[in-house]
Formats: C-alpha cells, sequence, structure tokens
C-alpha cells in the first residue's frame, strides 16, 4: 500500500493524473520494449489477435471481440487489466472513483473545496477497476447507468440532486476497464443509454440529466453472426466501438495440445501417476478439429476449445476409475475408454440431423473413428504391423476391454509376432498400462484400415481378421 494517505501527501509525492487510455498505453509499451507478451495465458494467438488487441491499446480504441463461443474472448477481456497500473489513487468513500486531483463528481468536488489537501484517499487495485456484466434481455438502464436512489431521496435530497443518484456498473468502473459479454443481447433502448454514455459523456436518469466525463475503456465480446445481423445491435453503438478483433479457434493440433497440456495438468490423481501417451492426447484434439469441419455438426454455435479440455478430463476419469477399481498404480488411458467422450462431447456441440436420423451416439462414433484413423497414420505405418496383420490371418482373435487390468494385455502383446516391436515405435513404453494403451491403439488402426474385424457386445471388444 502506498504511503500518501491525503490529497496533500499526494500532491507533495509528484503525482499526475492520467488517464486510462495513456496508462494502459504506457504499460504495454514498457512490456514491448522489454521484450515480453501481453496475455501470456493465452495460446494459439501470438500472430492474429494479440498483435490487434496491441495495435487498439496503442491507439486508445474501444474493442468488441467477435468469436464463437470458447476462443477466449472473455479470459482476453480479463487480462487486459494487467496493462493497469498495480495501484492508483482515489477519493476515499467516492462511488466513481474520482481522481484526488480530478474530481468530476459533485460530492468529491464538493469536498475538496471545503477540506482541500486534508481530504482522505484511498488507493485501487486492478481488480478494483474492472467490471463485468453479461448482456441479457432484462438488464436495465439501471444496472449499466444507475437510477434514483428512493432511500437517499428520503434522507432529505431533492430528486434534482446529482447525490440522489444510484450509480450503476459503469459509473462505477470509472478509471478502468468494463467489459460487456454478449453485447447483442442487450436491448436496444440499453444500447441507446450506454451509446450516450460513451459518446456525449452525460446520463439521463428519469429526466434528470448529469454531465459525467467518465474515463472508461469499453470491450465488449459478441458472436459474429449476432453481431452483423440488423436488429441485434444498432448502428451508432457498432460505431462507437473503433475496432473489431476477429477470434478464432485453433489452427493447428499442436496449439489444441499445448492448451491441453497448459489447462489440464496431467501429474497424478489421488497418489496415482497420470501418464497419458501421445497419441491418445492428440486423438482428444483430432476429435474437436474432426467436430469442426463436419457436415454432421452445426458450425454456426462452433465447437469450443473447452469440448477439447472436457473430453481430455473426462478420458482421464474413466482411466482413472479403472484404476481404482482393479488396483493399478498408474492411470494410462486407452482406445476402450473413448467411449466415455460421448457424455462429454453431446452437451458442448449441436448435432445437423437428417431425415429420421436422431441417434446422438452414432455422429460421435464417426468423428472419433476418423480422429484415431488420422493419428494412427501420422503414429505408424501399416507395412510396420504386417505381421501382426499376418498373425490374426492365421484365424486368431484378441478381446480387449475398458475393465481388463493392463497385466492380461502381455501374454496376447508377447504371442502375436510384431506387435511388441510395433508397441516399441510409439515410444518407450516399459509398464503394462502403457502397452496396453499402445497395443489396443494398432489394433483399433488395424480395424479402421479394414485388416481387422471389430465386434464390441458387453462392453468387451475383440478384434479377429
Amino acid at each position: 500500500m502506498r504511503p500518501e494517505t491525503t490529497v496533500g501527501e499526494l500532491r507533495q509525492s509528484g503525482y499526475r493524473p492520467e488517464t486510462v487510455r495513456a496508462e494502459m498505453r504506457r504499460n504495454l509499451l514498457d512490456v514491448l520494449e522489454r521484450g515480453g507478451r501481453i496475455l501470456p495465458g493465452v495460446v494459439g494467438y501470438e500472430d492474429s489477435v494479440i498483435p490487434d488487441i496491441e495495435n487498439a491499446v496503442l491507439s486508445g480504441h474501444h474493442m468488441v471481440f467477435l468469436g464463437e463461443r470458447g476462443q477466449a474472448k472473455s479470459r482476453m477481456i480479463r487480462g487486459l487489466v494487467e496493462l493497469l497500473d498495480e495501484e492508483v489513487p482515489a477519493v476515499a468513500g467516492c462511488e466513481i472513483h474520482c481522481d484526488p486531483l480530478v474530481a468530476i463528481c459533485r460530492r468529491c468536488k464538493t469536498l475538496l473545496a471545503t477540506d482541500g489537501d486534508a481530504v482522505a484517499i484511498t488507493w485501487l487495485t486492478r481488480d478494483d477497476r474492472y467490471g463485468e456484466k453479461l448482456a441479457t434481455p432484462d438488464v436495465s438502464i439501471a444496472d449499466l447507468i444507475g437510477e434514483i436512489d428512493p432511500i437517499k431521496v428520503a434522507e432529505g435530497r431533492y430528486l434534482a440532486d446529482e447525490e440522489a443518484i444510484h450509480y450503476g456498473l459503469v459509473p462505477r468502473t470509472n478509471r478502468g476497464i468494463f467489459a460487456i459479454n454478449e453485447l447483442p443481447d442487450l436491448m436496444e433502448k440499453i444500447q441507446v443509454g450506454l451509446f450516450n454514455l460513451m459518446e456525449e459523456r452525460d446520463v439521463q436518469i428519469k429526466g434528470f440529466k448529469v454531465r459525467l466525463p467518465l474515463d472508461v475503456v469499453i470491450v465488449a465480446s459478441a458472436n459474429p453472426e449476432d453481431y452483423t445481423s440488423r436488429g441485434r445491435i444498432i448502428t451508432p453503438l457498432k460505431d462507437r466501438f473503433d475496432v473489431q478483433i476477429r477470434t478464432h479457434y485453433p489452427t493447428r493440433l499442436e496449439t489444441e495440445i499445448a492448451i491441453l497440456d497448459q489447462e489440464v495438468p496431467t501429474t497424478e490423481r489421488a497418489g496415482r501417476p497420470v501418464r497419458m501417451p501421445d497419441f491418445m492426447k492428440a486423438i482428444v484434439a483430432q476429435l474437436t478439429f474432426e467436430a469442426r469441419g463436419s457436415s454432421e455438426v452445426n458450425q454456426s454455435s462452433g465447437v469450443s476449445v473447452r469440448v477439447t479440455l472436457n473430453n481430455y478430463e473426462t478420458l482421464i476419469a474413466n482411466a482413472e476409475r479403472r484404476a481404482v477399481k482393479l488396483g493399478e498404480n498408474e492411470i494410462v488411458p486407452r482406445v476402450s475408454d473413448l467411449h466415455a467422450l460421448a457424455a462429454s462431447m453431446l452437451g458442448k456441440i449441436e448435432l445437423e440431423y437428417s431425415g429420421d436420423d436422431r441417434g446422438d451416439d452414432a455422429p460421435v462414433e464417426r468423428l472419433l473413428n476418423r480422429a484415431i484413423l488420422a493419428v494412427f497414420d501420422r503414429s505408424t505405418t501399416l507395412d510396420r504391423l504386417g505381421k501382426v496383420s499376418e498373425y490374426f490371418a492365421g484365424g486368431w482373435g484378441v478381446e480387449v476391454s475398458d475393465a481388463m487390468p493392463a497385466d492380461e494385455y502381455l501374454e496376447g502383446i508377447r504371442a502375436i509376432p510384431g506387435l511388441r516391436d510395433a508397441i516399441a515405435a510409439l515410444g518407450p513404453f516399459e509398464s503394462p498400462a502403457l502397452m496396453a494403451s499402445a497395443a489396443e491403439f494398432l489394433f483399433e488402426g488395424l480395424h479402421l484400415h479394414q485388416k481387422l474385424n471389430k465386434d464390441s457386445q458387453g462392453g468387451r471388444t475383440t478384434y479377429r481378421a
């Protein structure tokens, strides 16, 4: 906490008032000069979205982020708070955070005129200077701008008295950043009030007009389909946002996997280490990519990165459940665990149905098959599995299950010619659980290449020629 506690001490410290835009610009320039980057927790936007944000901050612009769900819009908006100073002074007790040297409300002007340098100050943190509101049809002018407070009127203030106003969220975020999520969902009359505040800097509450030069950077998020639809947002408000920043889903599988690694740590669970084969992690990420390019999925609503995260967590959970039940020492997901992903995925995507095809699991299974096949083709070749195919062609079969102990796979791995070498080519899989996961992956790849038949019944799957 800073040592200055009064306006007089603040003056003597050499403090100079600064607008929010100038403050954010100064701090951004400092980051760039040091070779740093803003929004360090956001992955995949280094060459696209982040440069646009930096340009907007340097220009002092209000911003609107356009993108489908699950594209880190809210995370980026909240991350902009890091461009504010750690602490700034404000008149103690002021509802709208008046600068001690540049007061804008009547209360603070009167207080400074009366008590001068003896007026007490407080220090605002970054969190104190951030406000956020989800736009819903029931949001009112009172929520965002303010209203007449009947309690203050009952205490003796006149309706025309500025101090009779109970300020809304935007004025209470004065000298900070205010975010509106899903902007087009605001009623038109609320959009008009917000535009008036941004453009004219005055507040009209039940016929009472207050000139209020607020210093607020407004940042909004919206779905492109809603934002560009006529009637969803008034043209003057759209024009008041200086820059539109288009977000996007990861364009590379490696980026999706990097997000997984960042958001879902897989060190251990309840004392059991989680050992995730690279091909299983790639399958989860590839599944989301397949959904984003599938005609069976409604693309207008998007396929969020949260689909990948939730599927990954569900995959680990199914493997953990098996490890606990069977008393195994490590948690290793297998292909036979992937059936559990339907439950976590169907709630986050919208399927396109045609005719009488109303089965939810079938589209997910088709997406999974395409994801496994894509990862299999990147991980190994059919030539490397030639001896394995010959073994099955001799009339042999193998049974797998997500409830089968890993040790039961070892006999089959030793008995099938070439399988151990193919597993070794995927990675240094030394434990029974890792080898079981690799074996299932190879069997499933051969099936999807029509080298093996697959029969699933009662939770167990049999592969044979």
